[in-house]
């Protein structure tokens, strides 16, 4: 009774409408894990640098450095810039999180429709 009363709440869809959701939610999967694969790769390189001038900051703090702010190349101080470059690490990290959450949710609605409008793969030999 349950499968019947879960059927009745799918909305009847043309195939062309199903091939359109299809694709959209394939993509904004697809657009979903690049992002992280980036925001993945900018928080290793922040944890890279921060590395290295965590080591400077021991033994210079006010050792002078660069940094890109905005486009605009900037002189700072090793402990001046520390402290900004582990904030933005963590609100990187902040941000994967949340979108890896939207992932997992997005993931489960694409593999609910497929379920739903029994969607199966081809494999292409």
């Amino acid at each position: 009774m349950s499968t019947s009363k879960a059927k009745s709440k799918i909305q009847p869809l043309s195939d062309q409408e199903v091939q359109q959701n299809y694709s959209r939610l394939q993509s904004d999967l697809q657009a979903l894990a690049a992002k992280i694969g980036e925001l993945e790769q900018e928080a290793d390189e922040h944890g890279l640098v921060l590395t290295t001038l965590n080591e400077a900051l021991e033994e210079e703090p006010d050792r002078k450095c660069f940094r890109l702010v905005g486009g605009v190349l900037v002189e700072r101080t090793v402990k001046d810039v520390v402290p900004a470059l582990q904030t933005n690490r963590d609100g990187i990290r902040k941000v994967i999180e949340t979108l890896t959450e939207q992932y997992t949710t997005k993931e489960r609605d694409f593999d609910n429709f497929k379920r739903d409008y029994n969607i199966r793969a081809i494999n292409k030999a």
